[in-house]
């Protein structure tokens, strides 16, 4: 007994110097990677801010990396203020790549018969030093009757301008620098030197009730929001956007390319960084640290490995993260396989596997079978709807008596097709735009092409008159005998849609009011093809008035329904189409109560005549009425 207490003691003090080892390593691996900030013994703020190395509080005092680093901290200021060097650039804030200083603002303030009561410049001068004006500021002018200039030096010589102008406070928008009341424009990158004037056009008379004081500043643009005429009338308008809007620098180490500082002895960039040139223009290079690490790249012992598995937030491990130089490594416990992503396979256990994958497959089945059957029973409920209208369709629009007539006719109508809507649909490619031939007050007409290679034309109506449904019917029997080589044939029709679709031959070479006035001529309309077409439309109408097995008033005759084919051969067209679509009878139509007869088309006949002889309109509003 009194052995095993003996042992049982050792074990405890063995346990507790192994707990002190280890928490006296892990302090000390804290104390390696805590992040070094300035050299041995050098200042590391100044007042609120903190100053990292390359940069050095004191002047002289071989804390930064060169003079032109070299901060100069005033304690005669609560809390103290930095400066840039010697100088009297107040310091806001230092970055990786940014310095952030006070701005200076040039200005100029009026009384109200224009005298100038206030007056100053703003310059800032940066040369022989590693800064330059960063391309996120822009030059700000603010004023109503203002020109501001901002200029550079020989070593980057440039002049730019910017001009606001607005005659009362109301017309000011609020957040725009567009050139009313405000505005903007920019600076050559890697510029060092600049120099900004105003002037004015009427010394402000006009507009100094709301407007005494104009203003240019180059500062960060997202620092800065243009109040509108709040701004142009505040008496606070410089100290507040001195305060709020920095002027931003860029800096850079020395002035060669990392090709070449690499070569020489007072290469900056430490261990576990890279380096990067500038773009200013004027050479010079940064450090930054490598993927994975951080701290202070200017500094030794330079960047420090970032242990990602002492925060979860910081890797993609579900259970077990090891840490690795630069990176780190997911895996999972004994029992378990996977790869340990959180956006991977994670960690499944080896006796669930089987069953995991079968559940994942039946869910997945599942689901699919489940969707394959709303998109079949969807399919299937449109499909069937689609058939109900299309029948429903052909019974309003009289297909059952197109059919009777035609099985009742007398040696038959071969020629009649009642199309489908179908049909119809591919011929057209769904009545698309670039298939549309003509549209006129009764519908529009579609070129068609049907499977057999046929070209045809399909007129669809705007509207049908259920009463007018039997004339309709008679009149498609009676036009589909029509059969003469100068009238457009009636090849069928489609029933299935809201609104009957007749069906024609299609003629290619337009309308004949077409080639009459087109401008500058058609060389082929001679008199002598003039006479042929005028012939064969009045033969055509001849045939319609006394050759057909019904007689057919045509009812709309002119030269635009008159169509010429591929061989100029002429196609009297419309002789019931107008009629049907408008439900007036071919046989018995009357136009403002007055009895349509084939007077009426020997008339209309006269006028196209009138119109081939002369080549003029009929209708003409650039004519005298005589």
């Amino acid at each position: 007994m009194q052995r095993n207490i003996q042992l049982l003691v050792l074990w405890f003090c063995l346990c507790g110097l192994a707990l002190t080892l280890a928490t006296a390593a892990d302090n000390t691996t804290t104390i390696t990677k805590a992040t070094t900030i300035a050299k041995p013994g050098c200042q590391t703020r100044c007042g609120n801010l903190t100053v990292p190395y390359p940069f050095g509080i004191g002047p002289g005092s071989n804390c930064s990396i060169g003079e032109g680093f070299d901060i100069t901290c005033n304690t005669s200021f609560y809390p103290p203020k930095p400066f840039i060097g010697k100088g009297n650039i107040e310091i806001y804030d230092i970055s990786d790549t940014q310095v952030r200083v006070h701005n200076v603002m040039a200005k100029k303030c009026y009384n109200q018969t224009g005298g100038l009561v206030d007056y100053n410049t703003a310059s800032t001068d940066l040369n022989t030093s590693p800064y330059s004006f960063s391309e996120v500021n822009t030059f700000t002018v603010i004023g109503c009757d203002d020109l501001a200039l901002i200029s550079g030096s020989e070593q980057r010589n440039f002049s730019c301008g910017c001009a606001s102008v607005c005659s009362k406070a109301r017309d000011v928008p609020n957040g725009s620098c567009s050139g009313i009341g405000c505005c903007q424009t920019s600076l050559p990158k890697g510029s060092q030197y600049f120099v900004a004037s105003l002037s004015s056009w009427q010394n402000h008379r006009d507009v100094w009730s709301f407007n005494p004081c104009s203003y240019a500043f180059l500062g960060e643009r997202d620092s800065f929001t243009f109040r509108g005429a709040s701004d142009l009338s505040d008496p606070d308008f410089m100290n507040r956007t001195k305060a709020k809007v920095p002027l931003v620098l860029d800096w850079v180490i020395g002035n060669q390319s990392c090709f070449v500082a690499q070569k020489s002895n007072d290469f900056a960039c430490e261990s576990n960084s890279y380096c990067v040139d500038s773009d200013s223009g004027y050479g010079g290079y940064r450090c930054s640290c490598n993927k994975g690490y951080e701290g202070n790249p200017y500094i030794s012992p330079g960047c420090q490995d970032i242990n990602e598995c002492v925060n979860p937030d910081n890797n993609t491990c579900v259970v077990i993260c090891i840490n690795t130089a630069g990176s780190y490594n997911c895996s999972c416990p004994h029992g378990y396989f996977g790869d340990g992503q959180k956006s991977g396979r994670g960690c499944i256990a080896k006796n669930s596997q089987f069953p995991v994958i079968k559940f994942s497959l039946g869910m997945g089945f599942g689901f699919l079978s489940i969707l394959i059957g709303i998109t079949w029973l969807y399919f299937s409920i449109t499909r069937r709807k689609l058939i109900r209208n299309r029948e429903k369709f052909f019974q309003q629009n009289g297909g059952l008596l197109l059919k009777q007539q035609i099985s009742s006719n007398e040696g038959g109508v071969e020629s009649t097709k009642i199309f489908t809507a179908e049909e119809l649909e591919k011929a057209t490619n769904n009545y698309a735009e670039d298939r549309i031939i003509g549209r006129g007050g009764n519908g529009t007409v579609y070129k068609g092409i049907l499977p057999d290679k046929r070209v045809i034309a399909i007129k669809k109506s705007r509207i049908m008159d259920e009463s007018q449904i039997e004339p309709f019917i008679n009149e498609m029997v009676i036009l589909t005998q029509v059969n003469h080589r100068n009238v457009v044939k009636l090849m069928g029709c489609c029933l299935e849609s809201e609104v009957p679709l007749l069906v024609y031959e299609f003629v290619s070479n337009g309308t004949l009011s077409h080639h009459i006035h087109s401008r500058g001529g058609i060389s082929w309309l001679s008199w002598e093809n003039r006479l042929r077409i005028a012939a064969e439309s009045a033969g055509a109408l001849a045939y319609l008035h006394s050759a057909a097995s019904k007689p057919i008033i045509h009812r709309d005759v002119k030269s635009a329904n008159i169509l010429l084919d591929e061989r100029y051969t002429t196609k009297i067209s419309d002789f019931g189409a107008s009629s049907i679509g408008e439900h007036i009878s071919l046989r018995d139509a009357r136009v403002f109560g007055s009895r349509l007869t084939d007077k009426s088309d020997v008339y209309s006949f006269g006028v196209v005549l009138a119109e081939l002889l002369t080549g003029k309109k009929p209708l003409c509003l650039e004519r005298t009425q005589e």
